[in-house]
């Protein structure tokens, strides 16, 4: 009786877990900057504030950054990883502004001062607001749109890229799905199974028919570089596989780095004036 008393406590213990697990998962996955950045042109010469509207009633705080070198005729779309807020990604802008790359950058809901709260759900929502800024209010040729998603933001604009296809994608730090990266840091719990958001990269990327280019950190240890070689197996029109050779997930060359703005402007070089 002793032992099958263990065993339930354990049992109960182990449900217990699984149960905050499940309640607390998005805590773990999305570390929003909840202040609101500062003044656009504060923070890059010439660009500007803009507010973005979601399907679903929010409003998205935004900064739209002109090309300053000669222009190439290209708009970025970025879309951040799960952790700080657009100030963050200014250093990114700037170098591709002076490459002559106008660049949107914007806050998913609950980052960056917005309202709500991130789920993969919600940022599909707040990427479309992005798409439809540029697009609809900027009238920016959708064949002249990159998209660049950095990390949790490789899968956020490739599931966009199914609906709204790009002129090219750059995909930083992609991951084969978020399962995968979360048996990679929790190997003994059942993370397919608690999972909420799923972010099944790859197997949107199977269905994306558009000039692709995947940069990873050969020494990534957030999301394993060999799930960003995957990636790159994955593509159906792989540009280029880019590895930044001794780079963590996080370091300044997978910011800014010469090595990931090169990448960044030779896919836009491949991205011919619209007919």
């Amino acid at each position: 009786m002793n032992v099958i008393k263990a065993v339930l406590v354990v049992a109960a213990v182990v449900i217990l877990l699984l149960v905050v697990l499940w309640s607390v998962q998005r805590r773990l996955i999305y570390f929003p900057s909840p202040e609101t950045p500062p003044p656009a042109a504060s923070a890059l010469s010439g660009a500007r504030d803009v507010v973005l509207q979601t399907s679903d009633g929010l409003e998205l705080g935004a900064w739209f950054v002109p090309a300053t070198g000669t222009d190439r005729g290209v708009t970025v779309l970025v879309a951040n990883g799960n952790a700080g807020d657009r100030s963050g990604r200014a250093p990114l802008a700037r170098a591709l502004s002076a490459r002559g790359l106008s660049v949107l950058l914007f806050d998913y809901r609950g980052y960056g001062g917005n309202p709500g709260s991130p789920s993969e759900e919600g940022l599909a929502r707040d990427v479309r607001a992005a798409h439809r800024y540029l697009v609809h209010d900027a009238g920016v040729d959708p064949d002249r749109v990159l998209y660049f998603g950095e990390s949790l933001g490789s899968a956020v604009v490739t599931e966009l890229a199914t609906e709204h296809p790009p002129g090219g994608l750059v995909l930083r730090s992609p991951f084969v799905d978020l399962a995968s990266v979360g048996r990679a840091h929790y190997p003994f719990l059942p993370v397919g199974t608690l999972l909420r958001d799923r972010y099944p990269l790859r197997d949107h990327l199977m269905d994306v028919h558009v000039p692709t280019v995947v940069v990873y950190g050969a020494r990534d240890s957030v999301v394993p570089a060999d799930q960003s070689r995957e990636v790159a197996r994955s593509a159906p029109r792989l540009q280029e596989l880019v590895a930044v050779q001794g780079a963590d997930h996080n370091d300044p060359a997978l910011l800014d780095g010469r090595t990931l703005i090169e990448a960044v402007v030779g896919l836009a070089d491949e991205i011919h004036e619209p007919s």
